[in-house]
């Protein structure tokens, strides 16, 4: 059979021949995207499910790692240090034994400011001189209107974004926060994407965040995976929550198990006696 086309005709079987060959290539390609997609999501999953480094350096004092409650460290703005809580309530004595006035940065010496004026001037100065950490502080700050700063999340964004570059895990996830709807047009794609970076950083909140946004979706062994991964972090509303879920049936006893073993273990890498006498003498110093 020959099939005539303007006047040119073509084998039936030429026909045939190059269709089969071209369903095959696609078949092909096909098959060599999906394996490229496949490879993608697995490296993708392999790198967020990732155990994740600690979001914050150990206490340049007593070398204890920091506490995943924020009550548990404050942050020098003199020296741009973060001190535990322990080293920031520890008694300062002179060299014959006795007690001096303790009003100054643990690490440095600087007396503390006096003022909150004092103490916003100090932050400014560290963001000026590049310190991702004052940056990502000030950042929160527009994005809340705390400390004087007004209320505006396009300014807070772009601090987000310029701590971000200089390595402030946790300012991901404001970014992240800000693409949520927050101040921003929001987008989902986005904020799920800088969660996820935070989250790899080792934020426990971003990996919280993104265990709620799983869970919402119905993926409750994926939001497992993350709240995990929060508690192992020292993430105490992780560690609730996998206890609720637990008790609703949506998780087994060995994984409530294991989150439990997982935190104490974060208690023992954190608990300190003089983290204990800080806590017991003020609220503001509560670490776990």
């Amino acid at each position: 059979m020959d099939i005539s086309i303007s006047n040119l005709t073509i084998s039936y079987d030429v026909v045939v021949s190059i269709t089969v060959a071209s369903i095959v290539l696609l078949l092909i390609w096909l098959i060599l995207n999906g394996n490229n997609m496949i490879n993608k999501n697995n490296a993708h999953d392999e790198k967020l499910f990732k155990e994740p480094p600690p979001a914050e350096e150990d206490c340049p004092i007593c070398f204890l790692r920091l506490p995943n409650e924020s009550s548990g460290y404050r942050y020098q703005s003199c020296c741009g240090k973060v001190i535990c809580s322990g080293c920031c309530y520890a008694p300062v004595y002179d060299d014959k034994g006795n007690e001096v006035d303790n009003q100054k940065c643990p690490f440095c010496r600087t007396p503390r400011p006096t003022t909150d004026e004092e103490m916003i001037k100090r932050e400014k100065k560290r963001m000026e001189a590049g310190d991702a950490i004052a940056i990502n502080n000030i950042g929160f700050n527009f994005s809340q209107g705390l400390d004087g700063y007004p209320q505006d999340w396009g300014k807070a964004l772009e601090l987000f974004y310029r701590a971000a570059e200089l390595g402030n895990t946790k300012a991901y996830c404001g970014i992240g926060v800000a693409y949520s709807g927050n101040g921003v047009k929001k987008d989902e794609n986005k904020a799920t994407y800088y969660y996820e970076l935070a989250a790899i950083g080792g934020d426990s909140s971003a990996r919280y965040i993104l265990g709620c946004l799983e869970a919402n979706a119905g993926n409750m062994e994926i939001a497992l995976k993350h709240f995990m991964i929060a508690v192992r972090s020292g993430h105490s509303t992780s560690l609730e929550l996998i206890q609720k879920i637990y008790t609703n049936g949506a998780a087994t006893k060995e994984d409530y198990t294991a989150a439990l073993r997982s935190y104490q273990v974060y208690l023992g890498e954190i608990k300190s006696a003089q983290r204990d006498k800080a806590a017991a003498a003020r609220e503001d110093y509560r670490y776990y």
